[in-house]
């Protein structure tokens, strides 16, 4: 079978290469990180055990903030190592880790590469945040008799399906899974469905909400608003982790709005969710007929910007909470297309009226729980968007009031990294 998935694997590197080298030469991704890839791997402790922690990208990197912590507190003895897959969580990671743990880019998946990054970290847990599992790692981690857990564990019911279609080779993928943790009862039984036992299946609450830091102000949000003239009352429409197709839609919107003379001071701020984009999105600004300023080209001058263009491009990392925390009223992206939507929990947690698309699925749970709770709106499709944003930005009560509600559904929600690093110490004092 390792033979096997490595074959798989080589055909597999073959056919994408192409794209991997248009990367790295026009988005200048993939440059970095290659030795560790291959499984070369140094870590700061090496004399401490080792506690290693995998985060896809941005969205799982900042869900281990709690856990992290608690785990440093509660296991000062062992070493703790964060390791990413993509380019953007490996800087956050960095960020947030870097200057006391070790963080590097997740090995590729071959067997030879699992065993030589195992030999270099000899972890004594391995925790996979929400649904990293590949097979040669599990089966690496099973030989070596190293527990592996899925944290704050989610699978999409598109998952599922696409899973069906292998599913002999996904079941004894996840049966090599020592303990999954699941956000909730429906992804506990998905988990179920291809594979896991249900013995080894806990529910625990999202990580998320425990993140989610709750406040009306933001470090950083006044500088950010001196450079870009945002002035306190201003009114201020945040898109944020926009996908492609998607800003045409909101530009359109906002053309819409900006007609009436009661809306004639709003300006939009457009923060894509990936970096590569921010080019095009910037051209899409200046092709709709707009006026816009780059973050970019005054986030580091000593002197705030007068320019006060009616369109805002975030072409930056690290400031969408940022201008989040400055909105009056906020559009969560990648939802008005199928693209899965983005995180809406720090927006609600921030106090802001939340508004997002029919294709949020990759954030299912939360949409139900702030659906239910009455603390986010949902729009099917361009003509929803722009009356509910008319009735945000003309009714304050009715924002407040789904701010509030948005609030209230994050502290009901919270409590979940408690279980989390209760199950983990239960597995370490076996080990």
């Amino acid at each position: 079978m390792r033979l096997l998935i490595d074959f798989a694997y080589l055909l597999a590197a073959v056919l994408i290469s192409p794209m991997v080298v248009y990367r790295m030469l026009r988005q200048n991704r993939y440059r970095q990180g290659w030795a560790q890839r291959f499984g070369r791997i140094t870590r700061k402790h090496p004399e401490k055990k080792c506690i290693w922690l995998h985060a896809v990208s941005v969205g799982e990197v900042n869900a281990t903030k709690t856990i992290v912590k608690d785990l440093q507190n509660r296991f000062p003895d062992f070493e703790i190592v964060i390791s990413t897959t993509t380019d953007t969580g490996f800087a956050r990671a960095n960020a947030l880790y870097g200057v006391d743990l070790s963080v590097f880019y997740f090995p590729l998946d071959f067997s030879l590469v699992m065993s030589r990054a195992f030999a270099s970290l000899r972890p004594a847990i391995c925790l996979l945040m929400e649904l990293e599992v590949w097979p040669n790692f599990v089966s690496t981690a099973r030989r070596l008799n190293v527990p592996v857990v899925v944290v704050n564990g989610r699978i999409t019911e598109r998952s599922v399906r696409r899973y069906g279609k292998i599913m002999p080779i996904v079941k004894a993928i996840f049966q090599k899974v020592t303990l999954v943790l699941a956000q909730t009862d429906e992804y506990a039984e998905r988990f179920r469905q291809i594979g896991c036992p249900d013995q080894r299946i806990i529910v625990t609450g999202s990580l998320k909400y425990d993140t989610a830091q709750i406040t009306d102000k933001v470090e950083g949000a006044d500088a950010l608003a001196a450079r870009l003239n945002i002035k306190p009352g201003d009114t201020l429409w945040v898109t944020g982790g926009t996908g492609n197709d998607e800003e045409k839609i909101l530009l359109d919107v906002y053309r819409q709005l900006k007609r009436q003379d009661r809306f004639a001071d709003l300006r939009l701020a457009i923060v894509p969710r990936k970096p590569e984009r921010f080019e095009e999105v910037a051209q899409l600004i200046t092709a709709a007929g707009f006026d816009l300023v780059r973050y970019s080209s005054v986030k580091d001058k000593d002197v705030p910007t007068s320019d006060k263009a009616p369109v805002i491009i975030g072409d930056t990392m690290g400031d969408l909470r940022k201008f989040y925390s400055l909105a009056t009223v906020v559009f969560v992206g990648r939802s008005l297309v199928p693209m899965g939507g983005s995180d809406m929990i720090e927006v609600a947690a921030l106090g802001k009226p939340t508004i997002f698309g029919p294709h949020a699925f990759n954030f299912q749970q939360t949409v139900d729980d702030l659906l239910e709770g009455q603390g986010a709106i949902l729009v099917k499709d361009q003509n929803e968007l722009l009356h509910n944003l008319q009735k945000c930005l003309t009714e304050p009560h009715f924002a407040r009031k789904i701010a509030e509600n948005g609030l209230q559904v994050i502290r009901n929600n919270q409590g979940a990294t408690q279980k989390t690093v209760d199950q983990i110490a239960n597995l370490l004092k076996i080990t």
